[in-house]
């Protein structure tokens, strides 16, 4: 019996052909020897091939030449035993296209032979076509490169590194034709080409360029604002930039280089796709330009101000970016868990790997912003319980990759948990080590010993704070390397002392190690002799399991957000603001949010039963959010306040009267910050 046409009234040939050349993903027919029979349109787009030339081709041929030798034996294994089967999900996949470059895709292969036909339908699809996911990726991997010039930028010493540097990570990250750092010169008529790098370079370093009104560069010094030309061949405000034209760069994007508030010079990007930039190219290379003037800044404060401030300008300018870099990280990683839940992606683990790899190159990047502030003594510090035996096992890992492979690192530590700011603790043990290593130019041994004692030695009775029932935890690092004289020991905490050449060291690591000690309620000790090695041991208040237990009840009293809960947010960053409000939407709350506190005294004074004040500390023009905190708990005394922020100046200034959430967190950290300040309320 004659099987029904499937559409009536039309020939099922005619409707299978046109489905087969309408379909939007690419399609290959290809027969069990791996021939292409038949590919649609979509296919000849991606792969960049004429019918004539992809009909006919083995499928080996759009494999890169580095797996084709494997591929053979995969298809003819496929060909034993044809199956449906996706490709893609789990593991990288390229296609190679006709003029060798490669897309990253998935591919669908469905087998035929069921039907009495001897060949596979092979689906293809560029990830591109996810343009949440390529966009989610693309942001990682400018804060993964921002990231990377943060780790060479902290202990480089001379600017010209750092700007030959700069524009090298710009044409990388943003995948553009050229960069360069054009410096304006002292009379201020010209500019003088820093650095510059690419394929398609216009310019080369040393030449002056006219610092002219008419031209895209003078403008950005001129206004002191970021310029965008999409395209100079119809660009009407500048002059024609005809040697851009002529090495086919129609496309640039121009941002300030500021020194204190006052412009130096032009960090620009060219590209030979007209239309290239948008919001995101010009977030990386502002965040990319404000961190080079960040330690120009740095590098010129060492060499024209005395160690007292020197350490002060660099804290100063170490928070300023780092609030920005922290809110920057706060969009990305907030969208990014967004996009990680949301329901057309949860299920899919191929996406679920793409955001993964992304979340964490944000996780990089707030822990670099984090060893910033701590190099600076700009962070406020916030103890908690630490598992010091764990913090010393995941450090010493760490060291063992990073330090000279000359020197042994060893362990001995017993399980202890003390009270003390984990970061900070981290960075003065790593302290410590950076002067052991350089005590030992020739190798040695590095020992890590951590022990819970019942007080402290009684030399160090006036380092003695308020008793600890529970006792210390006792942490030492013993080098075997050149060891102190007595002279150099009674002057080793003292900060800026150093016995460093000239610009091997601050002074400042041991005077810090010194300065968290006494914070956190403990003490630090010293033993040295020359040619017998040195000893640092830092004692930190222990707390006792039954203690750490009880926190844990008290915490785990009330772990979910009341529904319904009436949250004023405060936050002057729009997109910032956006995730917020997505944290707080997916916890049942009512949200009420302003752009700045004035906006938000108003809502206060008009609705009626706001159950918590969420607010950041830096809020642009007008009144801090720690100010607009007192001015609320003043009208309403038992409103909860939560304060936000990726850094302020503010908080080292006054004793820390509210809950600090730090920027970026994720929703589980927003929540359990807001469980805490409701309990702490009730």
């Amino acid at each position: 019996m004659k099987q029904e046409s499937l559409v009536p009234g039309f020939d099922d040939g005619a409707v299978f052909r046109s489905l087969f050349a309408a379909y939007p993903d690419a399609l290959l027919l290809v027969d069990l020897q791996g021939v292409i029979g038949l590919a649609n349109p979509a296919a000849l787009d991606l792969l960049g091939y004429s019918a004539d030339e992809l009909v006919g081709l083995s499928v080996d041929e759009l494999v890169p030449d580095a797996i084709r030798p494997r591929h053979a034996d995969y298809r003819n294994a496929y060909a034993a035993h044809p199956r449906t089967r996706p490709m893609g999900m789990q593991m990288d996949l390229v296609a190679k296209r006709r003029d060798g470059s490669t897309v990253m895709v998935e591919i669908a292969l469905s087998p035929l032979q069921d039907h009495g036909l001897p060949y596979v339908v092979a689906a293809i699809r560029s990830v591109g076509a996810y343009p949440r996911v390529k966009q989610a990726l693309q942001r990682a991997r400018y804060a993964e490169h921002l990231a990377q010039f943060g780790r060479f930028a902290v202990d480089a010493r001379e600017p010209q590194e750092l700007l030959e540097l700069v524009p090298a990570i710009a044409a990388e990250a943003l995948q553009v034709e050229t960069a360069e750092i054009l410096l304006l010169e002292q009379s201020g008529l010209e500019f003088r080409v820093a650095a510059v790098t690419g394929a398609l370079q216009h310019l080369a370093v040393g030449d002056r360029v006219p610092n002219s009104p008419g031209s895209a560069a003078g403008s950005v010094v001129s206004d002191a604002k970021a310029v965008l030309v999409d395209d100079h061949a119809r660009e009407q405000r500048f002059q024609a930039a005809s040697r851009a034209i002529e090495h086919g760069l129609p496309s640039e994007l121009a941002v300030p280089l500021l020194d204190r508030g006052r412009t130096i010079g032009v960090l620009a990007v060219h590209s030979s796709t007209p239309r290239r930039f948008g919001d995101d190219e010009f977030r990386f290379l502002d965040s990319l330009s404000s961190l080079l003037g960040t330690v120009l800044q740095r590098a010129q404060s060492e060499e024209a101000l005395n160690h007292a401030q020197r350490l002060e300008t660099v804290g100063q300018l170490t928070g300023g970016v780092a609030h920005d870099f922290n809110n920057l990280l706060t969009i990305i990683s907030g969208n990014l868990q967004v996009l990680e839940d949301a329901p057309a992606c949860a299920g899919d683990p191929f996406i679920q790997q793409l955001v993964g790899s992304a979340s964490r190159a944000t996780r990089r990047g707030a822990e670099l912003t984090g060893k910033l502030l701590a190099f600076s003594r700009r962070q406020v510090l916030q103890p908690t319980v630490v598992d010091t035996s764990a913090l010393l096992h995941s450090l010493t890992d760490m060291l063992r990759r990073t330090l000279d492979q000359r020197i042994l690192i060893t362990l001995d530590a017993e399980e202890a948990l003390c009270l003390a700011d984990p970061g900070q603790l981290e960075s003065a043990l790593l302290n410590v080590a950076i002067n052991a290593r350089d005590a030992m130019p020739q190798g040695g041994t590095l020992a890590f010993v951590c022990r819970p004692v019942a007080s402290l030695p009684s030399r160090l009775d006036a380092e003695r704070g308020p008793a600890h029932d529970a006792g210390y935890v006792a942490i030492s690092i013993a080098d075997t390397g050149f060891g102190m004289p007595e002279a150099v020991k009674e002057r080793a905490f003292e900060p800026f002392f150093t016995t460093k050449e000239s610009g091997r060291g601050t002074g400042l690591g041991l005077s810090t190690v010194y300065g968290f000690a006494k914070q956190s309620r403990g003490a630090v000790d010293l033993s040295s002799a020359p040619d017998a090695g040195t000893t640092v041991t830092l004692y930190l208040p222990r707390v006792d399991e039954e203690g750490a237990a009880d926190e844990d009840i008290d915490a785990a009293a009330s772990r979910s957000v009341p529904a319904n809960l009436r949250v004023l947010l405060v936050e002057d960053d729009p997109e910032v603001r956006s995730v917020v409000e997505k944290f707080l939407d997916s916890m049942a709350c009512e949200v009420l949010a302003c752009a700045n506190a004035e906006e938000a005294l108003g809502v206060l004074a008009s609705e009626p039963g706001i159950g918590l004040l969420l607010t950041d500390i830096l809020l642009g023009p007008g009144m801090r959010g720690t100010e607009l905190a007192e001015t609320a708990h003043a009208k309403l005394p038992g409103l909860p306040v939560l304060l936000m922020s990726g850094y302020s100046s503010k908080l080292l200034e006054e004793p820390q009267a509210w809950e600090l959430l730090r920027k970026p967190y994720t929703r589980n950290e927003l929540e359990r910050a807001i469980v805490k300040v409701l309990n702490a309320a009730q």
